[in-house]
């Protein structure tokens, strides 16, 4: 997680936080300026064909490239010791975009039953359209292996879960994937690349919601995918001819950017991308604060008399804490709480002060939402029934308030 790179900063933040200066922007400013414009002017029409043709570094037109975004994409290349990254106007658009760009009707993938709602709405749809789609317990690997079919060629998975934090046997997927050469896409957001770098576990792709943790703030929407460098593109079929200049290990990436991006337009702007990466630049800070305080929270709240059950991997109940404890630097600032019946999980929230009754998560300020209610409804019952998401559940996203802020808060609703 600190290797060094070319400028001698060998930790997170410190790499992260003088990315920009170290390419060298004008006038001696320390961030990456807003760039607005959307229309890139040359001088000699030979360089701008050079540059649409990829045979010369350059702009073209906003909805594909802007400096702003760029500056933004080494960033998180950097946190995740990829090789490069595609940003997107939101984390959806860059799940949505990567799989349109990568598969083709008839081919089928693998995902983790656990799986955020919109991101198993958006693979129905994918369903809908040609594209097989079998859901699993990713849990366990053997699972995975089961459900391999001649025509697939990607396996999603989540970190850890949201809302109920199962951790995905990521070490056993990987090697799974990398003997049967499949895409091993993995979302990081709930980790973040600071607790936790998938490439180590063999994942080719690793998607991050730009707007949760990584900008941190609640103030701009963004998504963005890295190439790890893991997988070998020159063995899989979907790669256009038009995007096999150059070398290979790009060709994914390219055709993402190519295919799906420009295709699609979910540009990310510029003052977006600004926003996300001056928030970037305190990821680790927040994630320490964050973390140790759900811990605390998550220890209290599991003795609790009206809390008949607690997930969070760092407990050691949880199925997967000692997964948990040997991946990541720290279980994550996620958890959920199932209230013992009788206790409305209405009431419970609408009692809390300092927690704040929204959807987002990965904010500085604390969250809570009722699940079943909220952004698990469309499922149904039974879908959610077999995702262990009980009608009393409440997710929760700690901030960085003080910790015994946060303990008060929930006792007195508890209370």
């Amino acid at each position: 997680m600190t290797d060094s790179d070319t400028t001698g900063e060998s930790g997170f933040t410190s790499r992260v936080v003088h990315a920009d200066r170290r390419g060298k922007i004008e006038h001696g400013s320390i961030h990456k300026p807003v760039h607005t414009a959307v229309t890139y002017a040359y001088d000699d029409a030979r360089d701008l064909a050079a540059v649409f043709q990829g045979k010369q570094a350059g702009y073209t037109y906003g909805r594909q490239v802007n400096p702003t975004v760029t500056a933004l994409q080494d960033k998180i290349t950097i946190m995740e010791h990829g090789i490069a990254t595609a940003a997107f106007a939101t984390g959806m658009a860059a799940i949505g975009t990567t799989l349109f760009s990568l598969l083709r009707r008839g081919d089928h993938i693998i995902s983790s039953a656990f799986l955020f709602g919109n991101t198993n709405s958006l693979l129905n749809t994918f369903a809908a359209q040609g594209i097989e789609v079998s859901f699993v317990d990713a849990t366990d690997a053997a699972l995975v292996a089961a459900a391999i079919q001649p025509n697939t060629r990607l396996v999603f998975v989540e970190t850890i879960a949201n809302p109920r934090t199962q951790v995905a046997d990521l070490v056993g997927i990987g090697d799974l994937c990398e003997q049967h050469q499949l895409i091993f896409c993995v979302d990081n957001t709930m980790t973040t690349p600071y607790l936790f770098q998938p490439r180590s576990v063999k994942a080719s792709l690793v998607v991050n919601s730009l707007t949760k943790y990584i900008g941190g703030h609640g103030n701009a929407l963004g998504g963005a995918v890295t190439d790890t460098g893991n997988f070998d593109w020159s063995n899989f079929d979907n790669i256009y001819d038009t995007y096999k200049a150059g070398p290979a290990s790009h060709w994914g990436i390219t055709q993402i950017k190519k295919k799906g991006l420009r295709d699609f337009g979910a540009t990310l702007g510029p003052e977006a991308a600004h926003h996300l990466s001056v928030g970037s630049e305190t990821l680790a800070l927040r994630m320490e604060r964050a973390c140790t305080t759900s811990m605390t929270l998550t220890e209290y709240l599991s003795q609790h008399p009206r809390v008949k059950q607690v997930y969070y991997p760092g407990l050691t109940d949880h199925p997967q804490s000692d997964r948990a404890a040997a991946l990541f630097r720290h279980p994550g600032a996620i958890f959920s709480v199932e209230l013992v019946d009788g206790v409305d999980c209405f009431d419970f929230i609408n009692k809390l002060d300092l927690v704040i009754c929204a959807s987002n998560l990965g904010d500085t300020r604390s969250l809570a939402i009722p699940v079943a209610h909220s952004i698990f409804h469309e499922m149904g019952p039974e879908r959610r029934a077999s995702m262990g998401i009980a009608d009393s559940l409440v997710r929760f996203s700690i901030g960085i308030e003080e910790p015994e802020d946060l303990l008060n808060d929930f006792e007195q609703a508890l209370a």
